[in-house]
C-alpha cells in the first residue's frame, strides 16, 4: 500500500472539521477518490498516531491537522474494506471500524414517507437502534433536525466531542444520520448540534430515544428493543372483549413512584419488577379490571409525576429498564389486569434538553407564544399543523402498544388541546382561519391520532380527559366525531363530590346534583373519574370531604362508591382512596397502607373490592352502561328524604338490578319501592354492612315482591333501608 502524501485534504475542509464546523462531513471523511488515487480521512484527536488495515497490509496515516486530523491514500481494495489501527498517546493501541466508510441507512421510501408524513412507524427509523451493517455490530443514529447547519451525536464513546461522529444529512428530509460501530445497548449519549447562525446549542437527549439516564441526569442511554418472546398471546387475543364499551371496565389510577415504597431501604419507591409481583397481587385480589398509570414517560422534575415529559418514547428508568417495565405489563396481563398508560401530547417542558428549540428554530412548538405557550403550566403545545410532529406523536401512541403491549391511552388535558383560547385573556390567542377559537389543527390531529390507533390495534381503547361540553368525544370520526373510545365525566365527579361533601340535612337542597348527570349520561361513553386531581392542591382525600363524626363520614364514603360503581358508565379511583386515605396524596411517600389496621378503613377496601366483584359478575351493571336502555328511573323525586332508586339492565332483559340509595343517618321502615315484577328480590349488596364497618341494618336476605303497583311499575318491595347506604337487589330467577 502506498504512503500518504502531504497534500491529502483541503486546508479550509480540515480547519472546519477541526472546529466541528463542517456541514457534510461525509464529504470530505471515510474512502475518496481523488485525482492522486483513493484517500481515507479520518477525525481521531484521541490518537497520536494511526493506521488504515486492510487485506493487502497497513499504511501509516498521516497527521494533516494538528487537532487530530489524519489521512493516507490507499488502493481501490483497501478503500472498500479497511479498519483503522489507532496508537494513544499514553502508547495503547486500538483498532476500530470507520462510521465514514458506510452509506446510509435510511432508504429513499423512508425518506419519501417521513416526508408525506405517511411513515406511522418513524420510532423504527429516528432515534438509536442497535443494527449490523455489512457484518458490524453497531447502533445507527438519526435525528429530525431540518435547521440545524451541524449535528453531530456525542456521547461517553467519543468523550463527549462533537467533532468525532458529524452526521450526515438527508436533504429534503431534514434528518441527520450516522451508523457508529462498535457500539452497543447501554452506550450513553445525546445530540450536539449547531443552529442555522452556527451557535453551539445546548446538548440535546434524543426525541425518540428508548432509554435514559436517572433523573436529574438526562443522557438517552441506547437500549435494544429486540422482539421479546411475550407470554401474554391469550391475553393480546381477548383484548377487545375486555376494552369493550359492554365490558365491565374498573380502572385503578397509580402513581408507581408512591403506590408503595420500602421503607427498610431509604424508603425508596418500587421499582417495575417489584411492582409486578406486588401491584398485580393487590389489583387482582380488588378486583379491578384496569391499572391506569400516571405518565410513565421519561420527565425530568419528579414533582410534575410525568405529566411534563421530555422522553415520550422511553418509560422513566426511575423504576428500572425498559424490559422490568415490559415484564410488569406482561405480569399484569397474566393476572387479567390491562394496562392504561396516561399520555401527555398537549405540551411538553422547557427543559434545555428537551424538545424546545431543538435544532435553534421552534420545531416541535409554535413560534408564537400566543399559540405555542401554555401559561397554566409554563410549557410549550406542540405545533399539529407540522407534518413531522403529527407522525411523531403518531407513532408514540402505537409505540407504546406495539413495544410494550398497553391496553389503552388516557389523553391528558384534551381540553387544552381543543381551544385556541383556553385559560387566555382577549388578545392573548390567535383565532383561527374562520375567526373561532377551536383548534382545527388540533382537532384534526386527535381524530387522526384516533383513526390511527384503532385502525392498527382496533382491541385497545382511547380515553379522554375532556372538562367541557365539547360534542361527540367519544363518537366516530365519521359521524364528525373525535373518535375517543371513552370520555372522562368530569361534570358528575364535580357534581357528586358537592353533594356528598354536604351535611345530610341539606341535602335536600341539592338532589339534583344526583340526577342532572343521568340527562347526559349516554351522550358520551363515559368513565366515572375519582382521580389523583381530586386529592391535591389543598382538596384534601375524599374521605376528607365526608361530613359528620367518623363513623357518618365512613358511611358516606362507602355510599359514595356504592352509587358510583351502580350508576352509568366506566369507573376510575385513585390508589388510596379504595382503603380512604386521611391525608391528601404526597408523590414523594407512600400510601398510609398502616391505615389498613383500622376496621373502618379495611371495611371500605372490603367494599370496594365487594362492588368491583358485582359489577364484574352482574351483568345489569356494565352490559349497558353506555346505552339508556341499561337504565331507568324508579323515584328520582324524594329529595325530602335523599332517596333515589334506580333499575340497571344488561342485553338479556330478565338481567335487573334494583339500587336504593338511602343518603340521611335515618332508618327508613317500609318504604315501598316499585319494581318491574313480582318474585323474590335478592338484596346482592349492602354498603351497611358489618362487613364494611356499617351499622348491619338490612333486608334479611331479600323481599318478595307484592302485587301493588308502585312507582309506575306493576309491583313493589317493602323495604327497610340503612342509614347513609345503597343496597342492591336482583330478582331470583
Amino acid at each position: 500500500m502506498p504512503r500518504a502524501s502531504s497534500r491529502l485534504i483541503d486546508p479550509s475542509d480540515a480547519d472546519a472539521l477541526a472546529d466541528g464546523r463542517h456541514a457534510d462531513p461525509f464529504a470530505v471523511l471515510g474512502p475518496h477518490r481523488t485525482r492522486g488515487g483513493w484517500v481515507i480521512r479520518a477525525f481521531l484527536p484521541q490518537a497520536a498516531a494511526a493506521w488504515v488495515q486492510a487485506a493487502g497490509g497497513e499504511a501509516e496515516m498521516s497527521r494533516v491537522h494538528p487537532a487530530g486530523l489524519f489521512a493516507a491514500r490507499v488502493d481501490e481494495a483497501a478503500a472498500a474494506a479497511y479498519r483503522l489501527r489507532l496508537a494513544g498517546h499514553d502508547g495503547q493501541g486500538w483498532i476500530i471500524d470507520d462510521p465514514y466508510r458506510f452509506g446510509p441507512v435510511l432508504g429513499e421510501l423512508d425518506i419519501h414517507l417521513l416526508v408525506e408524513g405517511r411513515h406511522l412507524r418513524t420510532f423504527e427509523k429516528l432515534g438509536a437502534h442497535v443494527t449490523v451493517r455489512d457484518a458490524i455490530d453497531g447502533v445507527h443514529f438519526a435525528l429530525w433536525a431540518p435547521n440545524a447547519r451541524r449535528v453531530s451525536v456525542v456521547g461517553d464513546f467519543n468523550g463527549w466531542d462533537g467533532r468525532c461522529h458529524p452526521m450526515r444529512l438527508r436533504h429534503g428530509a431534514g434528518v441527520w444520520e450516522l451508523f457508529v460501530p462498535g457500539l452497543g445497548a447501554g452506550a450513553h449519549y445525546k445530540y450536539e448540534l449547531l443552529d442555522a447562525g452556527g451557535t453551539l446549542l445546548p446538548l440535546k437527549a434524543d426525541p425518540y430515544g428508548h432509554y435514559a439516564e436517572v433523573p436529574p441526569k438526562t443522557a438517552s442511554v441506547v437500549w435494544d428493543l429486540a422482539d421479546r418472546a411475550w407470554s401474554d398471546g391469550e391475553w393480546m387475543a381477548g383484548q377487545g372483549r375486555r376494552n369493550d364499551r359492554h365490558a365491565p371496565v374498573s380502572i385503578y389510577e397509580v402513581h408507581l413512584g408512591s403506590w408503595r415504597r420500602v421503607p427498610e431501604d431509604g424508603g425508596r419507591p418500587l421499582g417495575y419488577l417489584e411492582m409486578a409481583e406486588q401491584l398485580s397481587a393487590y389489583v387482582k385480589e380488588m378486583g379491578f379490571t384496569h391499572v391506569e398509570l400516571l405518565p410513565v414517560h421519561e420527565h425530568p422534575f419528579s414533582g410534575s409525576w410525568g405529566y411534563q415529559p421530555v422522553g415520550l418514547f422511553a418509560p422513566t428508568s426511575r423504576y428500572g429498564t425498559p424490559e422490568d417495565f415490559r415484564t410488569l405489563v406482561e405480569t399484569l396481563h397474566a393476572n387479567g389486569i390491562g394496562v392504561i398508560v396516561d399520555w401527555v401530547a398537549g405540551h411538553f417542558p422547557r427543559d434545555a434538553h428537551g424538545l424546545h428549540r431543538l435544532d435553534g428554530s421552534h420545531l416541535y412548538e409554535h413560534e408564537d407564544p400566543r399559540q405555542g405557550l401554555h401559561k397554566d403550566w409554563d410549557t410549550l403545545i406542540y405545533n399539529y399543523g407540522r407534518t413531522e410532529v403529527r407522525n411523531f406523536l403518531y407513532s408514540n401512541a402505537l409505540y407504546w402498544m406495539e413495544q410494550y403491549h398497553v391496553d389503552g391511552l388516557r389523553v391528558d388535558a384534551v381540553a387544552s388541546m381543543l381551544y385556541l383560547d383556553y385559560s387566555r385573556k382577549p388578545g392573548e390567542w390567535v383565532p383561527n382561519r374562520h375567526g373561532g377559537n377551536e383548534n382545527l389543527e388540533a382537532i384534526e390531529f386527535l381524530r387522526r391520532m384516533n383513526e390511527v390507533v384503532y385502525a392498527e390495534h382496533p382491541g385497545v381503547m382511547t380515553i379522554a380527559e375532556e372538562s367541557t361540553a365539547w360534542p361527540m368525544v367519544s363518537r366516530p370520526t365519521w359521524l364528525g366525531g373525535l373518535g375517543f373510545g371513552f370520555k372522562w365525566n368530569m361534570g358528575w365527579m364535580h357534581d357528586t363530590l358537592r353533594y356528598f361533601s354536604k351535611e345530610p340535612v341539606h341535602r335536600r337542597y341539592h338532589h339534583d346534583d344526583l340526577t342532572f348527570g343521568l340527562l347526559y349520561a349516554f351522550h358520551e361513553n363515559f368513565v366515572l373519574p375519582l382521580s389523583h386531581d381530586e386529592v391535591v392542591h389543598g382538596k384534601g382525600s375524599i374521605i376528607a370531604r365526608m361530613p359528620g363524626d367518623r363513623w357518618r363520614r365512613f358511611a358516606n364514603l362507602r355510599a359514595y362508591y356504592a352509587f358510583m360503581w351502580t350508576h352509568p358508565g366506566k369507573k376510575l379511583l385513585f390508589m388510596g382512596s379504595e382503603f380512604g386515605q386521611e391525608r391528601e396524596w404526597n408523590c414523594d411517600g407512600s400510601l398510609d397502607w398502616h391505615l389498613l389496621e383500622d376496621g373502618l378503613h379495611e371495611g371500605v377496601r372490603r367494599l370496594v373490592r365487594d362492588l368491583n366483584r358485582l359489577y364484574r359478575v352482574e351483568p345489569a351493571l356494565h352490559q349497558l352502561d353506555c346505552e339508556p336502555a341499561g337504565f331507568a328511573w324508579v323515584d328520582c323525586t324524594d329529595r325530602d328524604n335523599s332517596v333515589l332508586s334506580f333499575l340497571r339492565r344488561g342485553h338479556d332483559p330478565d338481567e335487573v338490578c334494583l339500587v336504593v340509595c338511602n343518603l340521611t343517618p335515618v332508618v327508613r321502615h317500609d318504604y315501598r319501592i316499585g319494581v318491574p315484577a313480582g318474585g323474590f328480590w335478592h338484596e346482592v349488596f349492602n354498603s351497611d354492612s358489618h362487613w364494611y364497618g356499617g351499622s348491619d341494618i338490612h333486608n334479611d336476605g331479600g323481599r318478595h315482591a307484592d302485587p301493588q303497583p308502585w312507582h309506575h311499575q306493576p309491583c313493589s318491595l317493602a323495604l327497610t333501608l340503612p342509614p347513609l347506604a345503597v343496597t342492591v337487589f336482583k330478582r331470583s330467577r
